[in-house]
């Protein structure tokens, strides 16, 4: 398959700052040399999902996503093609998800807690990075986001967390922590490391030809 564009996998554990560094990352490059692709906007519907012993259900496996269809999209992508998703809306009531159109760009980042486990996912990625903080501040983070902006409560947070989340990072993350090219340390910051992912991907999009869509 000709590559038209060069990919990078951004994984870790649930508050690490993994969509933080992406965004980080988009903003310090050209616009148009930037796609960003989210394994969020992968998930399956609620009725699908599976539950766990109390009946509640659990997102954090990795067959709660398509990854199967994250792949073949980033294949899509790769070979110079757009793609359209559905914006995941993390369940919010009364929230209808925007059809979003990714068009192809020399440099794809792709973020979410399961891209490493995926092998048909992670063969694909030309750069592999792992986003490290320590537990204690990924779940103060959690907390915060999930009451601020997708209304969750402290209690259904923190049940979450206790069995779902960490069981998911343990199993399904750390053990590919290993097979990552650069490690990120996020517990006060990572602005240094913005710096170095910049301009190491300026020097890979001189690299990659994507084809121009609509001329």
């Amino acid at each position: 398959m000709q590559r038209n564009a060069y990919l990078v996998g951004v994984a870790g554990g649930s508050g690490s700052g993994k969509t933080s560094l992406v965004r980080a990352l988009r903003e310090s490059l050209p616009s148009e040399m930037v796609c960003m692709v989210s394994q969020d906007d992968y998930y399956h519907p609620k009725e699908l999902q599976a539950v766990d012993q109390n009946d509640r259900i659990n997102f954090d496996l990795p067959t709660a996503v398509d990854m199967d269809g994250l792949a073949r999209d980033l294949r899509i992508l790769l070979a110079g093609e757009p793609i359209f998703r559905k914006e995941y809306t993390f369940n919010q009531d009364g929230r209808e998800g925007r059809t979003i159109e990714l068009r192809p760009a020399p440099i794809v980042l792709v973020e979410g807690l399961f891209v490493l486990h995926h092998a048909p996912v992670r063969d694909l990625f030309d750069l592999r990075v792992f986003i490290d903080a320590s537990e204690d501040a990924q779940l103060e983070r959690r907390l915060r986001r999930d009451s601020e902006e997708r209304g969750y409560g402290a209690e259904d947070v923190l049940y979450q967390w206790e069995h779902h989340v960490l069981p998911a990072y343990r199993s399904f993350l750390l053990p590919y922590r290993h097979l990552c090219d650069l490690h990120v340390v996020n517990e006060l910051g990572f602005t240094r490391a913005v710096r170095v992912l910049r301009d190491h991907l300026l020097q890979a999009a001189t690299k990659v030809a994507t084809p121009v869509q609509g001329l």
